[in-house]
């Protein structure tokens, strides 16, 4: 049976994200969701669900200029045992249910010995590899993404000399994991267009 006519793809809410995201998605935390959906088969039960939202960090949400919308694809995840196009059918369907104009961009984790087969098969942009970085931690609180770790110096004249002072050796920095970046561009030919010509980073596909 094709798999468009044994699932179908429904807008979610996020509270029905929850148990993915924190027990079967490896990240095991709960990122900003601005639109979630989810995988349902015949009997309509949920088997998988994606979820996008606004970037956190401010200088990736600018590299369009504002003249486009930038979402980031920031969890996807199904049941074990599923046909192997059920992914990329989650993907490209949820795609057609957000707003446009928009422009959308997703990483694979290297250290998850992730390559990102699934955006290669919906058609998303390669662009390459992220940038060498360094995430501020803090120990016993790792569960907190990196940008948020910052967030808490926010406002402080010499943010990095704060941290010290207030977390003392509990305060460390770590190689964040390089990522393989891809993009997807929402709208009509002209309007994508536009977003190829701006877009900051070679294409390399």
């Amino acid at each position: 049976m094709a798999i468009k006519l044994k699932y179908t793809i429904k807008s979610i809410d996020n509270s029905q994200t929850t148990e993915w995201l924190k027990y079967k998605h490896y990240a095991k935390r709960i990122p900003p969701i601005e639109y979630a959906f989810g995988l349902f088969n015949e009997a309509n039960l949920m088997q998988g669900i994606v979820t996008y939202s606004t970037p956190v960090s401010s200088n990736l949400r600018g590299i369009f200029n504002n003249e486009f919308k930038l979402m980031e694809l920031n969890r996807l995840v199904i049941n074990e045992g599923l046909e192997k196009n059920c992914l990329s059918f989650l993907v490209s369907q949820s795609l057609k249910m957000l707003p446009t104009p928009l422009v959308i961009i997703s990483y694979a984790d290297t250290s998850q010995n992730h390559h990102g087969y699934i955006y290669q098969a919906t058609n998303f942009i390669y662009t390459g590899l992220s940038a060498k970085r360094t995430d501020w931690k803090v120990k016993g609180l790792e569960h907190l993404h990196g940008a948020t770790i910052a967030d808490l110096s926010r406002g402080k004249e010499n943010r990095a000399e704060w941290m010290r002072e207030k977390y003392g050796d509990d305060f460390y920095l770590e190689d964040r994991p390089r990522k393989h970046r891809y993009f997807m561009f929402l709208g009509n030919k002209k309007e994508v267009k536009r977003m190829k010509e701006i877009l900051p980073y070679k294409i390399e596909q």
